[in-house]
């Protein structure tokens, strides 16, 4: 009897190996997927840095032919654009503090509405 009880627990080492196994070789393609997507991700990166580099240089000579200060122009749209951020989160913190008034308020009235329905 000791060696079928052997036996048994053998195959199931066994079977457990072969399930690490499998789960090995899956987990070694997705690495493999994952270094793949990462060097194409890596690669676009490196062309579309390329790209922009390229029509930078084309809109400073331009800008430069039509007698535009580009120094001037960005620094109005970084301007504009921290003043659109300001105002968003200015919004955000506006409709959290009415949210959370209507809440308290509401509560308010709860408690007042069940204290006269237990009153009577």
């Amino acid at each position: 009897m000791g060696l079928g009880g052997t036996a048994k627990k053998l195959q199931k080492v066994t079977e457990m190996a072969e399930d690490v196994y499998t789960r090995l070789n899956d987990l070694r393609d997705q690495v493999v997927q994952m270094r793949e997507t990462t060097q194409e991700t890596s690669d676009r990166v490196d062309r579309l840095e390329r790209e922009a580099a390229e029509m930078r240089a084309l809109l400073d000579a331009l800008a430069e032919k039509e007698g535009i200060d580009v120094e001037s122009v960005t620094a109005e749209a970084h301007i504009a654009e921290a003043e659109q951020t300001d105002e968003e989160a200015a919004s955000e913190t506006d409709e959290g503090e009415s949210t959370s008034e209507t809440t308290e308020s509401e509560s308010a009235s709860e408690t007042t509405e069940s204290g006269s329905a237990s009153s009577k």
